[in-house]
């Protein structure tokens, strides 16, 4: 959390409103998401976990970072109201529904909240934060369509990008799972003879 002020603070490469704005709506976008996906998974759940509030400070992040430098306190407060719920879902349920293979919940927190981050900016870039910066609700809707089809062209490219490595790494391994004993033990054992700190 700390380290992404730098970020997104940083980006500006000034010490600069703008940069102070970015600091602020990052953080507040961060707890927001944080007490959302708390509270989410409080009432699907009966009990609020450590993981998925730090799971809610990373959704929040993620979904604030592509609109730290043009949006201000409220639309942080609606990027991270959104992202920690949207996070949830995919966590929580899509991911079960649908069942893909995904341990680390990257598509959940990074996938669906960077989306909805790029979206946002399209909605909620303001001009009085960065100058000739606005959205679709300061009277500029084409750059909404702008974050959707820079979306639409990142997932193309990340989709071909990845069905490349897949099959070089399939052709030169023999296949992209281990088998069963290996995946119980963990891959840091049984590759690399590591094993975790034993409490005892």
């Amino acid at each position: 959390w700390f380290g992404w002020f730098g970020f997104n603070a940083g980006s500006e490469l000034a010490a600069d409103g703008v940069a102070a704005s970015a600091f602020m709506v990052t953080n507040t976008s961060a707890a927001t998401a944080a007490l959302v996906w708390m509270f989410c998974e409080w009432m699907v759940t009966g009990k609020p976990t450590v993981l998925g509030i730090a799971s809610g400070v990373v959704a929040g992040l993620v979904a604030i970072t592509p609109a730290a430098g043009f949006v201000n306190f409220p639309a942080s407060l609606i990027i991270g109201l959104v992202s920690g719920a949207l996070g949830y879902f995919f966590v929580a349920v899509v991911k079960h529904k649908v069942g893909y293979d995904d341990s680390l919940d990257a598509f959940g927190v990074h996938g669906m909240c960077g989306i909805w981050g790029a979206l946002a900016t399209g909605l909620f870039a303001n001009p009085a934060i960065t100058e000739g910066a606005a959205g679709l609700f300061y009277g500029n809707p084409g750059q909404l369509w702008t974050q959707f089809v820079s979306i639409v062209a990142t997932a193309a490219y990340t989709a071909v990008g990845t069905l490349i490595v897949i099959y070089i790494t399939k052709a030169l391994t023999g296949g992209l799972r281990v088998d069963g004993d290996e995946e119980i033990q963990g891959l840091d054992n049984a590759f690399h003879g590591e094993r975790g700190f034993e409490i005892t």
